[in-house]
């Protein structure tokens, strides 16, 4: 009997630590709008929606804690007297970590003040309607140091947020449309047909959004444009599952490419996981067939790891097979300017269509100093059959373009293709907190052209070197007027025809030579129950970077880095 007594002793006391080890805390501290701790308020961890695991109190400070809480998914609810309760939802509990939640309690009136307004029509658009997007917004404080009040030592302190500090949204149906026109300068501009613009958004099942917009256009009874359906799920920090269907339609070229409509079905999922509160994994794939002549499909993975060294470091690894749009940092009002921006990139070799072929390897490192963020990346392209664009139409006399008769713009495939590495260095500052400023330096190789060449002798002519570029952006906002703004301008150095630094994902990514987006708040009227907004987008202002070549019919064409397109229009927000 002394001999089982005493080895159930000896494992239980090799078990007391281990058990230590594997549970954890949440704690934090309780205060009033003021920032006045709360004394005596209730504290209830709820190990699910209805069921209480623990109950404690906070002290003359404020803090409170609940200890031997094992990993799992928590609620916390704080009860004060005077105060209205307060509950954080899905705080995810690592096995060992110290987890500090703070509340904060509000009185009735308090609340009240806190509710949103009913918008007027002269009010500034809200972030829905301006977000400058970017794939390097990543959130930035993840692992602090251990709180100097906790009573545990040597545990791990992970930062968690609300769905409100993530930025969700209501409930209510937002909606938008616009009316852009742009005009014609004989292949130094887009077409002069007017695309409606649309945008629906809606918060479904308190964690979901379902999103719907898109451009179409019409010219003489030919529909065009792009269609894209979205459905975001958010789930807590675990996850952020989205799924996306984009549909593209472009009418017929011309006869010389048989009169095929060019149309393409792109099926969109991405997630991201959180692993230890300071490792993130963004990752996902586009699977996409385009029916040109010819139907071809292509898978596009795409992924990255991000590890959070500091709340103010950050390091990361970048997986993509397709080119960010810059037409994010825009909110997606304008319409395309050209098939460069409608994507998948495909031209045409002899006759038959081929799409572009990348993949794109990328170690960055990120480091904020208060106000002003660097980074620093390093990066590896290898692009098979890229696609460059020009200017005009050479289509009667050449069976290797793919011609946008809308934008006055084509596509040539340059079959050699590109291998390149390179770096980048960004550097971005908040001037105030209504102006931004960002400056980026890259270096890489691209495709350039040798010299001047007539269109038997193009492919000849074009070859890859190392080249340069540096791009400065200024985003803002004018309080008095409600205007908002992107002012960029991308120099590249030689006849370089595409990007120094095509996969940019940063915030430094810019159109090259001058550009200029603006959306400007219109006063209301009764008779439209509407928001009004003009907007003004600009890309290569002065036509920059056109290399002329000689078409077999006399006509000159050029090839571009970036085709210029003026757009302007009218939105509303509803």
């Amino acid at each position: 009997m002394t001999r089982k007594f005493g080895c159930l002793l000896v494992v239980l006391l090799a078990w007391a630590p281990l058990h230590a080890a594997s549970v954890g805390a949440i704690a934090g501290y309780v205060k009033d709008n003021s920032g006045a701790p709360q004394m005596g308020a209730v504290v209830d961890v709820f190990v699910s929606a209805a069921r209480v695991g623990t109950t404690v109190f906070t002290d003359s400070r404020g803090y409170y804690v609940a200890n031997n809480l094992p990993a799992g998914n928590y609620y916390v609810k704080v009860r004060a007297a005077s105060f209205l309760p307060s509950l954080r939802e899905n705080i995810l509990l690592h096995s060992g970590a110290h987890v500090i939640i703070n509340l904060t309690v509000n009185t009735l009136e308090d609340a009240l003040r806190m509710m949103p307004t009913r918008r007027s029509e002269t009010e500034d658009a809200d972030d829905w309607h301006w977000t400058l997007r970017s794939a390097a917004n990543r959130p930035i404080l993840r692992v602090l140091e251990k709180d100097k009040d906790s009573t545990d030592s040597g545990s791990l302190v992970v930062v968690t947020h609300n769905k409100s500090e993530r930025g969700g949204s209501d409930d209510a149906l937002k909606a938008s449309v616009a009316f852009i026109a742009g005009a014609e300068a004989g292949g130094f501009g887009s077409a002069g047909d007017v695309t409606t613009a649309f945008a629906l958004e809606k918060s479904l099942f308190s964690s979901g959004t379902l999103s719907f917009n898109g451009n179409i256009a019409a010219t003489s009874g030919d529909p065009t444009g792009v269609l894209r359906a979205s459905y975001a799920h958010d789930i807590g920090d675990f996850s952020r599952p989205t799924f996306t269907v984009t549909y593209r339609h472009f009418a017929a070229p011309g006869a010389a490419v048989q009169n095929s409509p060019y149309a393409a079905v792109t099926m969109s999922s991405s997630d991201s996981t959180t692993i230890g509160g300071f490792i993130d994994l963004n990752y996902g794939a586009d699977l996409q067939s385009t029916e040109f002549a010819n139907r071809v499909i292509a898978l596009r993975p795409h992924g990255s790891i991000d590890v959070h060294l500091s709340p103010n470091m950050l390091v990361e690894y970048r997986y993509a097979t397709s080119e960010p749009d810059t037409r994010a940092a825009k909110g997606f009002d304008s319409a395309p300017a050209d098939l460069s921006e409608s994507g998948p990139r495909m031209a045409l070799l002899n006759g038959e269509p081929e799409v572009e072929k990348a993949a794109h390897h990328e170690l960055s490192v990120s480091r904020r100093m208060g106000d002003t963020s660097v980074q620093v990346a390093a990066f590896f392209d290898h692009v098979q059959n890229a696609i460059l664009t020009g200017a005009g139409d050479p289509s009667s006399y050449s069976d290797d373009v793919l011609p946008d008769v809308y934008s006055g713009t084509f596509s040539y495939g340059y079959t050699p293709g590109v291998s390149s590495t390179g770096a980048r260095v960004v550097v971005q500052r908040k001037i105030s907190d209504d102006l931004t400023a960002t400056v980026d330096y890259s270096t890489g190789q691209a495709i350039v052209s040798d010299s001047a060449a007539d269109w038997q002798t193009l492919a000849q002519a074009l070859s890859t070197r190392r080249q340069h570029s540096v791009g400065t952006k200024l985003y803002g906002h004018i309080p008095s007027t409600g205007t908002r703004w992107i002012a960029s301008y991308k120099w590249t150095s030689g006849n370089t025809l595409s990007a120094v630094d095509a996969f940019n994902a940063s915030p430094g990514q810019t159109d090259p030579y001058l550009s200029v987006f603006i959306r400007q708040p219109i006063p209301g009227t009764s008779f439209i129950p509407a928001k009004m907004d003009a907007l003004l987008d600009l890309r290569n202002l002065l036509a920059q970077g056109y290399v002329p070549v000689m078409g077999q019919d006399g006509r000159t064409v050029y090839m571009v880095q970036s085709a210029r397109s003026l757009r302007g229009g009218l939105a509303f927000t509803f």
